[in-house]
């Protein structure tokens, strides 16, 4: 057999040889037989307590002195096989989600300081007839470009770990385009509303009262 995963959904499935439980010998050795059986059973009633109970007394209906001992069902085997790998993604997903938010935050910080360093420049680009879209426009793309050197490192770094990621996923390539696309489109989406909303407070300045500050 080549798909039966014996060691964990997540290892690759061992050869294995299946033979009769009831014949006389095996290379002309009688055979050693465990004296346990495991049974699988197909329903939609899976996981129920009635169901179990109707497979526990079907059992006992044979012979009512065997046991029915850890039953469990297809469900509950894969997600104790990958347990381990599944808290490990979560931790790693937690942590991704606390780098994103201060990527925000910086991007956010960075270029707030950079309108008030800047006033009297924006005010002296709105006296001249530059349009509020325009003023925008250029402090967003201030923001793409930190963006963009963010993700550039943060590829390269995903490319260089694909060998420790390997072992973490389960029948998913650790070079996936479309995952890398969607995630370098959402901290693009997230640049630009990190450095929207100062930009957008750039906007606001007054270029009288810019230029009379200074």
């Amino acid at each position: 057999m080549s798909d039966e995963r014996a060691d964990g959904v997540d290892q690759k499935a061992p050869t294995i040889a299946l033979w009769p439980i009831l014949m006389d010998s095996f290379v002309n050795e009688r055979p050693f037989v465990r004296r346990s059986l495991a049974y699988v059973i197909r329903s939609r009633r899976t996981g129920s307590s009635g169901f179990i109970n109707e497979v526990s007394r079907a059992v006992w209906s044979v012979n009512p002195n065997l046991p029915l001992a850890n039953v469990r069902t297809l469900q509950e085997i894969y997600d104790a096989s990958l347990a381990r790998t599944s808290f490990t993604l979560v931790m790693l997903a937690i942590a991704g989600a606390m780098a994103l938010l201060l990527g925000v935050a910086g991007i956010y910080g960075v270029i707030s300081y950079s309108v008030s360093q800047r006033t009297r420049e924006i005010g002296i680009r709105i006296a001249l007839g530059a349009r509020n879209a325009e003023v925008t426009r250029m402090f967003v793309r201030h923001g793409l470009g930190l963006a963009a050197i963010g993700i550039a490192c943060g590829l390269a770094a995903a490319f260089a770990l694909t060998r420790l990621l390997s072992s973490l996923l389960f029948d998913v390539s650790p070079i996936d385009p479309l995952t890398y696309g969607a995630v370098a489109l959402s901290l693009v989406a997230a640049a630009v509303l990190a450095s929207y909303v100062p930009a957008l407070r750039a906007t606001m300045v007054d270029p009288v009262e810019a230029l009379r500050a200074e």
